[in-house]
This record gives C-alpha cells, structure tokens and sequence, in this order.
C-alpha cells in the first residue's frame, strides 16, 4: 500500500487523503462497528464507545488474517461534534491502543443519529491482504 500526499500539500493529522493498492490479495468490507459491547452495553461517554468499536474492529479484521496495517479506508459516523471533540484525548488513546501508528484515509461524518439510539459512533471499515 502506498500512500498518496503531494508534496505541496500539508500532511494530514490522523488520517491519510489516499492510498493506492495494488497486486493480487483478499479484501475484507466490514460492516459498521457501534461501541457497544458483547452484551449490548453502551458506555455513557463517546471515547469509551469509540473504544469499543476500534476492538471490535481489530477482532473482525484478526478473523480474516488482517490487522491495522490493512485498513485502506475508514468511515465513521458520529452523533455529536461536541462530544467528538471533548473525547480528543481519549479517542487518541484509543486510536494507539487499537491501531497504532496507522492511519488510513478516514471521512468523519456527523449525524442526526444510528439506529440503536445508545450508539454515538459507528466506524465502517475496508482492508486489504496482498497475498504472499
């Protein structure tokens, strides 16, 4: 994977603007990812869900062999700019526990809300595997 930043442009923070793939390999589409839990228990605050979602994440990506490394895409959709960025701190610690040093091309979207009405994030995800 190559990452694409023109040089007269200003280097993204946490994110990247695009990535080239190329080569034979598996792709893994992952539905969105909420912050709730195995039992369908939602923390009160947006980093502890947004949390969640990253190891939900990191649990489907380890299932199809892949890991952080192989994101190529994220989408998330957050239901609250205030409280996305009062969890700044938070949602960086979560972002390095969970995904290290990668950061793949990333849109944030704002919305009115997600179907399970506890949910303030839902994070979509594509990955890429080359084969060996």
């Amino acid at each position: 994977m190559r990452i694409l930043q023109p040089a007269e442009w200003s280097k993204p923070r946490g994110f990247s603007h695009g990535v080239v793939v190329e080569g034979a390999g598996r792709w893994v589409v992952l539905a969105g990812q909420t912050g709730g839990d195995e039992t369908g228990s939602y923390a009160p605050d947006m980093a502890a869900q947004v949390a969640t979602a990253l190891k939900r994440i990191m649990k489907l990506l380890a299932e199809a062999g892949a890991g952080p490394e192989h994101i190529v895409r994220l989408t998330w959709y957050l239901t609250s700019r205030g409280e996305y960025e009062a969890a700044g701190a938070g949602i960086r610690a979560a972002w390095k526990e969970t995904l290290g040093r990668n950061f793949p091309p990333s849109t944030l979207l704002y919305v009115g809300g997600l179907v399970d009405e506890r949910a303030k994030v839902e994070i979509e995800v594509t990955a890429f595997i080359p084969s060996a």
